[in-house]
C-alpha cells in the first residue's frame, strides 16, 4: 500500500465499555469480523471487511470511561510537527505523539470548536486496507458550530484546499488534498441539541442503506436522520447502543445532480 497523503483520513477506532456488545452490533450491521485482541496494546481489536482491516474497537482506558465515540485519524508524515501546528493554530493536543510499537505514531487532538480527532504517522500499519467497499470507511464530516474557526484551523494544519458548496440553504465546506476531496465540514444547526459538542461523523459503506438501518435499530441503535438519497448516495445517521454516532451510505444509489462548488 502507498502511504496516504498528509491530511487524508487513514484510520478510525472507538472505545466501548462493552467491547463484546460493540463487536456483535457492528458485526451484524456492517458485516465486520474481528482479529485477536492485543493485550499488549490495551486489548485493541482490529475489525475486518472481507479480510481487509477497516477499523478497530478497544475498551476504555482507566479514567476515560464515558459515552463512546468514533475517532478519525488523519495521515501525517511527522506527528510531532503536526502536533506543533495544532497548538499554533488554536487546537489542543490531548495525547502527545506516542509510538505504538512498530505500527506507527499516534496523537489525539481537539480542534478549536471542540471536535476530537487523531493523527497517525504510519509505520508497518499505514491505515485502512480498504475504503469505499461494503463495511469499510467511506467519508467523514466535521460537525461544528464555529465553521469559520474550524475551516481556518484545518487549512492551517493540513495541506487542504477548501471549497464551498454553492447553496444558501446549507453551510458546507469540502477539503481537497491534491485532486481528491477527503473531508467535509457542516455547520451544526439548531436541530442539534445544545449539549451535543462538535464532532467528526464517520460514514461506513453498506450495500443497502435501508437494510443496514433496520438491522441497527433492531439491535438498539437510534436513527437520527434519513435514510435519504443524495447525489453522493443513500445515507442515514445513527447512534449506536453505546452512544457513538456514525453514518451508513450506499454509494450505488444516487439521486440528483452534484452540487456546484467554489473555492472558499
Amino acid at each position: 500500500m502507498a502511504v496516504p497523503p498528509e491530511g487524508t483520513p487513514c484510520w478510525a477506532d472507538a472505545m466501548f465499555g462493552d467491547l463484546d456488545g460493540a463487536k456483535a452490533f457492528y458485526g451484524e450491521v456492517l458485516g465486520w469480523t474481528f482479529g485477536e485482541s492485543s493485550s499488549e496494546y490495551g486489548n485493541y481489536t482490529q475489525a475486518y471487511a472481507d479480510g481487509k482491516a477497516v477499523a478497530a474497537v478497544v475498551p476504555p482506558m482507566s479514567g476515560q470511561e464515558g459515552h463512546s465515540q468514533w475517532c478519525l485519524y488523519f495521515a501525517s508524515p511527522d506527528a510531532a510537527a503536526t502536533a506543533a501546528k495544532i497548538r499554533e493554530n488554536g487546537g489542543e493536543v490531548l495525547m502527545e505523539p506516542m509510538r505504538v510499537g512498530d505500527f506507527g505514531t499516534m496523537c489525539l487532538a481537539r480542534e478549536p470548536s471542540g471536535a476530537v480527532f487523531g493523527v497517525w504517522q504510519g509505520g508497518v500499519h499505514e491505515g485502512f486496507e480498504a475504503t469505499g467497499v461494503p463495511g469499510a470507511y467511506c467519508w467523514a464530516e466535521v460537525f461544528t458550530r464555529e465553521p469559520e474557526r474550524t475551516d481556518a484551523f484545518l487549512t492551517a494544519v493540513f495541506p487542504y484546499r477548501a471549497k464551498r458548496i454553492e447553496d444558501d440553504a446549507v453551510d458546507f465546506c469540502m477539503f481537497d488534498v491534491g485532486e481528491e476531496t477527503v473531508l467535509g465540514r457542516m455547520r451544526m444547526t439548531d436541530d442539534f441539541p445544545p449539549e451535543v459538542p462538535s464532532y467528526v461523523n464517520v460514514y461506513f459503506t453498506v450495500e443497502d442503506c435501508d437494510e443496514a438501518v433496520a438491522r441497527a435499530v433492531k439491535l438498539g441503535a437510534v436513527l437520527r436522520f434519513g435514510p435519504m438519497t443524495s447525489p453522493f448516495g443513500r445515507f442515514a445517521a445513527l447512534t449506536d447502543p453505546q452512544g457513538a454516532n456514525f453514518s451508513v451510505i450506499d454509494v450505488t444509489t444516487t439521486e440528483g445532480e452534484m452540487p456546484r462548488t467554489a473555492d472558499a
